[in-house]
């Protein structure tokens, strides 16, 4: 696999951006120390004459200059560099952390109801198609505030940390059916397989044959569909903040730099384009890095 994935250039030019991206979240305070900025320091207020009075950039193309490289946030005048970087660690860390969350209930939901079979599938396939019913984004928008005040009374502000863990449970809960259903299929398909009959005449557990046979099998499905889940959660984390259900101010988030960029582009269209070029090129280097994946795990594509 590693050998076809290396002779294709385009998977192999989007895996080096995915790496970049990660390589930019993990490194952020790095970065903000280098560049001599932070995402929280209000430099327009604090310095005269970089915003006007209505707040926007003083300079052209948003304020962008030797100093503060991708210019400024209108009205608060943060730097926007700091804040894209640290945006995008906020949102990589989330993702991350969903996709792994969604994998491990997959693989543990779906394998055990392909290889059992009977109650265990039924049950577990009624439950896949309940949560699947659900309307994905509305119920996003609706019970994340509800899942919050479960941690934190409503009349008091809500930590970061609790807004973060609320994010992801909500996307786990309703983020891991696909490849639930996935893993059920082609576990379906193997479990009739001489090598699981084998295992089950020589006397080994279930547990064992899932581990140790079956589980090996599903490399494939389970990776290439776990390369499509995490830009889709990057992007759906972003939706809930720009809404102003996820991350609120002061946390560096891709979602809230859109909310802004939203309501400033006829003044400031300059805001936009940095977050959303970041976006743009992470989610189809993504994508295209999903389907390279894909292509290599497949013995019957020629590259």
């Amino acid at each position: 696999m590693w050998r076809r994935f290396r002779r294709d250039r385009v998977g192999v030019v989007s895996g080096c951006v995915v790496l970049f991206f990660f390589a930019v979240g993990i490194l952020a305070p790095v970065i903000s120390w280098l560049y001599g900025k932070d995402p929280q320091t209000r430099y327009g207020q604090i310095e005269p004459g970089l915003l006007n009075e209505f707040g926007y950039p003083v300079k052209p193309n948003g304020g962008i200059d030797g100093e503060f490289w991708f210019g400024l946030e209108p009205f608060l005048g943060r730097d926007v560099l700091t804040q894209l970087v640290y945006g995008i660690r906020t949102s990589l860390l989330i993702a991350l952390a969903v996709t792994v969350l969604a994998t491990l209930t997959a693989i543990l939901l779906g394998i055990t109801a392909g290889y059992l079979g009977g109650k265990a599938d039924f049950l577990i396939s009624r439950f896949i198609d309940l949560l699947m019913a659900f309307p994905n984004q509305l119920f996003f928008v609706a019970f994340l505030p509800i899942v919050t005040t479960l941690f934190v009374d409503p009349r008091e502000e809500t930590p970061t940390y609790v807004r973060v863990v609320s994010i992801i449970v909500v996307l786990w809960v309703l983020g891991w059916m696909t490849l639930g259903r996935i893993l059920r299929g082609a576990t379906m398909a193997l479990r009739e397989r001489e090598f699981v009959e084998a295992a089950k005449v020589s006397g080994a557990s279930p547990w064992r044959i899932i581990r140790k046979e079956l589980l090996p099998n599903v490399v494939s499905p389970m990776l290439v569909q776990a390369t499509y889940m995490l830009p889709n959660f990057v992007t759906t984390a972003a939706a809930l903040s720009f809404l102003g259900v996820g991350l609120v101010e002061p946390t560096p988030d891709w979602g809230r730099m859109f909310a802004i960029g939203a309501e400033v582009y006829r003044a400031d269209l300059t805001y936009m384009f940095f977050p959303g070029v970041a976006m743009v090129v992470f989610v189809v280097a993504f994508n295209l890095l999903g389907d390279s994946v894909r292509d290599a795990f497949d013995p019957k594509t020629n590259r």
